[in-house]
């Protein structure tokens, strides 16, 4: 390797460890950052969902609590089960896909300006992986409440800084699974105790080929 030539044995040793040191402690700061960063996407427990971190075995790459909010975990599945606001549609498929790993993805995050973070749930069929349900909980008095469902499949929803993004695919009469007419995304902002859209945006699929955009209102 150029630069290494004629380095003998010993040197080229030397040079390999070093090598690997540095590299175990850039892996080492690439993990951490990941695992405690709270960014503009909140931050994601698990996906699809494995029985022990539903059950809210706490790892040791779990984010710590800022001095002036607080960090907690849920049993995603059993708080959706237990939820009323649910569907039944959507309780059928609060099943192992395969394993025990449900088709259950948790995002934590501050949404709703609360103390305790919030918590964004998106549930998808095990078959196809499209998105049935995302529920969004806010802890009350140290009890999860619903306070935001989409249940119009296929629909997926992501933490953005305070922002809840909700992403649909829409279908026409006769439009197959794989090719939807539109996408709609749609901006929610918490005033006054509930969500309210803030803006969307449509994405137009042609059928001859080619995406329009429609303005963001």
């Amino acid at each position: 390797m150029r630069g290494l030539t004629g380095a003998g044995p010993d040197r080229a040793r030397g040079s390999s460890q070093a090598v690997i040191a540095a590299g175990a402690a850039l892996a080492a700061i690439a993990l951490f950052v990941a695992a405690c960063g709270t960014g503009g996407t909140g931050t994601r427990d698990e996906g699809p969902a494995h029985a022990s971190a539903v059950a809210g075995a706490v790892a040791s790459a779990s984010p710590s609590p800022s001095p002036t909010t607080g960090y907690r975990r849920v049993d995603a599945v059993s708080l959706l089960k237990k939820d009323p606001a649910v569907s039944a549609t959507v309780k059928r498929q609060l099943k192992p896909c395969s394993g025990d790993n449900y088709p259950v993805e948790v995002t934590y995050g501050f949404l709703t300006g609360g103390s305790v973070n919030d918590v964004l749930i998106n549930v998808s069929d095990c078959g196809d992986w499209l998105g049935i349900g995302t529920y969004v909980y806010r802890n009350v008095g140290g009890t999860y409440e619903n306070v935001f469902k989409a249940e119009d499949s296929p629909v997926v929803a992501e933490i953005d800084g305070t922002d809840l993004t909700v992403t649909k695919q829409v279908y026409d009469t006769n439009d197959t699974l794989s090719n939807p007419s539109r996408e709609t995304v749609i901006t929610y902002w918490w005033k006054a105790g509930r969500f309210t859209e803030h803006y969307r945006h449509d994405t137009y699929y042609s059928k001859t080929g080619g995406d329009t955009s429609a303005p963001d209102n």
